[in-house]
């Protein structure tokens, strides 16, 4: 290989290097890596599956009846020949959440975690719904940031407190009310509803809809706004 060969040669090289650097980022705690794209976009995959992910954010008190109505709402997509996926925060914290406490630092990072695992759901085109408290609402926006506007559905289980520890399925708002539990959401610890959530599911009074109905109130937002087809 002659001299200027060899120059030239380096020169490409270099500036591969240029450019494979600036290609590289920093995201938190990582350095030097770089997003590795497909040519299978979600586009792709939602057409495939003939649906549009997104994420349905059920929020509300401990005992609202946000895992019945998540379950009831999986069984109603199911039998419409739609692919969803529940994240349930209980069952999250048997295995991707079991280093987490229920201090308020670890909540955030176990909505944080949860969110970006919705987030990978919703670009596969799979409709997922996720079940927990989540009582804060600066850690629901960190959430609906993740996603492309219209992607995050935010849906408030608006049972009264009252109503709530009347239900009390896990005997916890007995628990904290003796003092056994501390930090515990509505006792003595907030719960933040949403300020502006795309749907409202009401329990108040004598109105007390069955889960299946209130899963129908969100079928029928997903249809009116085209979730479930490409």
């Amino acid at each position: 290989m002659t001299g200027s060969s060899q120059l030239r040669r380096r020169r490409i090289l270099t500036q591969r290097t240029v450019h494979l650097r600036f290609l590289m980022s920093n995201v938190g705690n990582s350095t030097n890596i770089m997003w590795h794209d497909c040519p299978i976009q979600k586009q792709d995959r939602q057409q495939l599956l003939q649906q549009q992910g997104c994420v349905i954010w059920l929020t509300g008190l401990s005992g609202s009846g946000k895992s019945t109505i998540a379950c009831a709402l999986s069984q109603s997509l199911h039998s419409k020949g739609k692919l969803s996926y529940i994240l349930d925060g209980d069952n999250i914290r048997h295995g991707l959440n079991q280093d987490l406490s229920f201090r308020a630092e670890d909540r955030s990072e176990n909505i944080r975690r949860i969110g970006e695992v919705a987030k990978l759901f919703a670009d596969a085109g799979v409709i997922c719904i996720t079940s927990l408290i989540s009582p804060y609402q600066k850690d629901r926006d960190a959430c609906r940031a993740l996603l492309s506007k219209g992607d995050f559905i935010e849906v408030f289980i608006d049972v009264p407190l009252h109503v709530c520890e009347a239900r009390d399925p896990k005997g916890l708002y007995k628990l904290a009310r003796a003092g056994k539990i501390k930090g515990f959401t509505g006792i003595d610890d907030p719960y933040e509803p949403p300020c502006s959530c795309e749907i409202v599911l009401q329990q108040k009074g004598s109105d007390c809809k069955s889960p299946s109905d209130m899963a129908e109130e969100v079928i029928s937002y997903l249809e009116e706004n085209g979730y479930l087809r490409a």
